[in-house]
C-alpha cells in the first residue's frame, strides 16, 4: 500500500487515491505548469488509520444514532468524531511514510525544516451535482515533522465538521464514501496572491480572463476579508482591458515570533499600489488559458507570486478546479444571439482589422 504519493506521480486519474485537489496539482505538473513541489498522504492511509484504530466503526455508530435536523446532536456528533481522530495514535508505518516524504521534500528544497501548506483533498470535491470544496481544513506555514503529522490528523478530522456532515446529509451523499487525502506542499513566500477565472465570473464572458489579487498570502482574497485589485485580460489579443486598484488594508503573512500565519495592516504607501505589474498579469492570463485548454473547461485558479524569485519563475499555481457557476448553467449565448466562439472570433477579427488600418 502507498501511504504517500509524490505530486509528480499522480494525475487526474488518481482522484480516488489523492482527492480532487492533489490530483489536479499532479495533472498540472505533468502539463509543465509551475506548481510548488509536494506529496499526498493517500486515502488508503486515512482508511488504514480509522480501521486500525477502530474509529471507523465508532464513526458509523455515532452518525447512525444522530437524529436528523437536530443542530445540537450534529454538533455533538462532530465534536466526538473529531476528538477520536485527533486523539488517536498514528501507526509506526504511517508516521514513517509521512516523515520520509517530508524529509525528501526538505532535501529537494535544500531547507532543513521546510515551511509547508498542509491541505485537505477530499474525493468528493467538485462533483457535477454538488461542490464539496472548501469544507475541509488547510494549515499554512507548518514546519517540522511533528507539526506536519498533527496537521494531517487535523485535516482528517475536518472531514467531520458540522458543516461537512450536514452537507453530505442534505445532498444524500453516504458518509462512508467521503474519503480524504492530505497534500503537503512547499509554501510560496508570497508577495502577492489571489485567484483567477478563465471567464468573466460576473457575466460569463468566455473571451476574458479575470484576475484578483492582494498583498501577502491568498487567504485574504479567497476568504473575502480584503477588497482585491482586479484585472480583466482579453484572451485573444492578450491586452489588459481593465484595472481596478483597491485599498488593500490587510495582508496575510507568517509571523515568526508567533509561529503562525496572521493578518496585519498593510503599510499606508502600499495600500493603493497595484499588486501586480503588467507582465505578471499577462503571464498569469497566459497560464490560465493553458490550463483551461488542457482541461477543456473554464477554470477557477489560485496563484501566488514568490518574493524570493525572479520573473517568470516567481509565478506559481497552487490550485485549479473547474469553474462551477457559469459552467452549470444552461448553455445560452452570452450576448444576444452570439455564442462564446462568436465573441472570441469577433475580437480576433476586430484586432486584425485594427492592425491593418495602422499599417
Amino acid at each position: 500500500m502507498d501511504y504517500i504519493l509524490h505530486f509528480n506521480d499522480v494525475d487526474k486519474d488518481s482522484l480516488a487515491r489523492v482527492g480532487g485537489k492533489n490530483a489536479s496539482l499532479g495533472e498540472l505538473i505533468r502539463s509543465s505548469i509551475h506548481v510548488p513541489p509536494g506529496f499526498a498522504v493517500t486515502t488508503d492511509t486515512y482508511l488504514a488509520f480509522i480501521t486500525e484504530t477502530g474509529i471507523k466503526e465508532k464513526i458509523s455508530d455515532i452518525l447512525s444514532h444522530m437524529p436528523p435536523d437536530d443542530v445540537e446532536s450534529l454538533n455533538k456528533a462532530s465534536s466526538e468524531i473529531q476528538g477520536l481522530i485527533k486523539g488517536a495514535f498514528l501507526s509506526d508505518e504511517i508516521k514513517s511514510a509521512i516523515s520520509e516524504g517530508y524529509s525528501l521534500l526538505c532535501e529537494k528544497c535544500s531547507v532543513e525544516a521546510l515551511p509547508v501548506a498542509v491541505r485537505s483533498s477530499a474525493t468528493a470535491e467538485d462533483l457535477p451535482t454538488a461542490s464539496f470544496a472548501g469544507q475541509q481544513d488547510t494549515y499554512l506555514w507548518v514546519t517540522g515533522i511533528e507539526k506536519v503529522l498533527e496537521s494531517v490528523q487535523r485535516c482528517w478530522a475536518s472531514l467531520f465538521t458540522p458543516r461537512a456532515i450536514d452537507y453530505r446529509i442534505q445532498n444524500d451523499f453516504p458518509h462512508e464514501k467521503a474519503l480524504i487525502s492530505v497534500g503537503v506542499q512547499k509554501m510560496v513566500n508570497a508577495q502577492t496572491a489571489g485567484v483567477m477565472f478563465t471567464l468573466n465570473p460576473t457575466n460569463g464572458d468566455p473571451s476574458k480572463v479575470v484576475i484578483e489579487g492582494s498583498w501577502g498570502l491568498g487567504e485574504t482574497v479567497v476568504g473575502g476579508t480584503v477588497n482585491p485589485d482586479k484585472f480583466v485580460v482579453d484572451k485573444v489579443v492578450m491586452e489588459i482591458n481593465e484595472k481596478t486598484i483597491s485599498d488593500k488594508h490587510i495582508e496575510c503573512v507568517y509571523d515568526p515570533d508567533k509561529g503562525e500565519v496572521v493578518d496585519i495592516d498593510v503599510e499606508p504607501d502600499m495600500r493603493s499600489k497595484c499588486c501586480l505589474d503588467d507582465r505578471e498579469i499577462k503571464e498569469l492570463a497566459k497560464i490560465g488559458k493553458g490550463i483551461e485548454k488542457h482541461y477543456g473547461c473554464f477554470q477557477d485558479i489560485e496563484w501566488a507570486i514568490d518574493k524570493d524569485l525572479e520573473f517568470p519563475e516567481n509565478i506559481f499555481i497552487v490550485q485549479s478546479r473547474p469553474e462551477t457557476v457559469w459552467s452549470q448553467r444552461r448553455k445560452e449565448p452570452v450576448a444576444g444571439s452570439k455564442s462564446g466562439l462568436d465573441l472570441i472570433m469577433e475580437k480576433a477579427m476586430a484586432f486584425s482589422g485594427k492592425s491593418s488600418r495602422e499599417e
